[in-house]
């Protein structure tokens, strides 16, 4: 079907993530919200008449503190800001713009907030609800209770991005291996061990499955597999019925129960790290609280002059 001439800002924008997917791997759901990003931004610089390979820092700065009024976190401006600011450079490295207006901005400011993490108790109270649903005595006892309880198994296990985990592939199921090989953000691989009880949730579910197909998951969705929206809204139901208040209870907060359970029983943080799939160790650190805690509780326990 023959398409239309794009606007110049279009062009820009396919330019400029185009370089993402090329030379930095971006995942399809980061060119996603980039996309959503630039959208806004360069539907606000039309309205106001400025062209992006032609304008100072002003209209950017007009734009940031307009996002504040929207109601948008410093979070999410800043999230949004590197975005912008990345788009910038690529106009300037690319010789399309004679400068970077963005170079003058900084960041909102940002308070990293702690992680919303479980208890051992509550993770276990879940796990309860599904295994009973597997069986039938709870939450639909049927094949779609044994594949709940093997994606929340899986990913309590493994700390997996919800992304990793509903995109598995039907081999990983009966891998003959103890360790999953996981591509995650960027295109990197890593290995993530399996327990046990994961590759038996595993096989069980499996022997659910009706016909052949690629995904651990399948679903009647675009992609072919569970999305992450149906799982977390599944997960919800789950956690609802072992008692726990369903905006306690995501897939990323199970993630962030596994990486913190980690750390207190002694794990090192850049295993840690290894881990989760973080490319930095910064990112990893959010969990420092729980070091922290464990610092001091064990110079409580072990230094000889406590006791005094």
């Amino acid at each position: 079907m023959p398409t239309g001439p794009i606007s110049p800002n279009e062009a820009l924008i396919r330019d400029y993530l185009d370089m993402l997917a090329a030379e930095r791997g971006a995942a399809v759901n980061t060119l996603a919200a980039y996309r959503r990003d630039l959208d806004d931004y360069l539907a606000a610089l039309a309205r106001g008449g400025h062209d992006p390979v032609a304008m100072e820092a002003a209209p950017l700065r007009a734009y940031l503190a307009d996002l504040e009024t929207r109601g948008l976190s410093a979070a999410s401006a800043a999230r949004r800001l590197s975005c912008i600011r990345g788009f910038h450079r690529f106009l300037y490295a690319e010789g399309l713009a004679e400068d970077d207006p963005s170079a003058p901005i900084g960041g909102p400011r940002r308070v990293r907030a702690l992680p919303k993490v479980l208890s051992v108790a509550e993770v276990d109270r879940l796990l309860t609800v599904a295994r009973q649903g597997a069986t039938g005595n709870a939450v639909a006892g049927d094949a779609r209770g044994t594949r709940m309880l093997c994606l929340i198994e899986l990913l309590y296990a493994t700390g997996l991005r919800v992304s990793e985990l509903v995109a598995l592939p039907r081999a990983a199921a009966s891998t003959k291996e103890r360790y999953l090989v996981v591509k995650g953000k960027g295109g990197r691989e890593r290995l993530v061990p399996l327990t046990e009880v994961a590759r038996g949730v595993m096989r069980d579910h499996l022997a659910n499955l009706g016909a052949d197909g690629p995904w651990l998951f399948p679903a009647d969705s675009e992609s072919g597999h569970l999305t992450r929206q149906s799982f977390a809204r599944d997960l919800k139901i789950v956690a609802a019925a072992a008692g726990l208040r369903a905006d306690r209870v995501s897939p990323h907060v199970l993630r962030h129960a596994f990486a913190s359970h980690l750390l207190q029983n002694g794990a090192d943080l850049r295993i840690v790290q290894e881990l989760l799939g973080h490319a930095d160790i910064s990112t990893t650190q959010i969990y420092t609280h729980v070091l922290d805690e464990r610092l001091k509780s064990m110079v409580r326990d072990l230094h000889p002059l406590m006791d005094a």
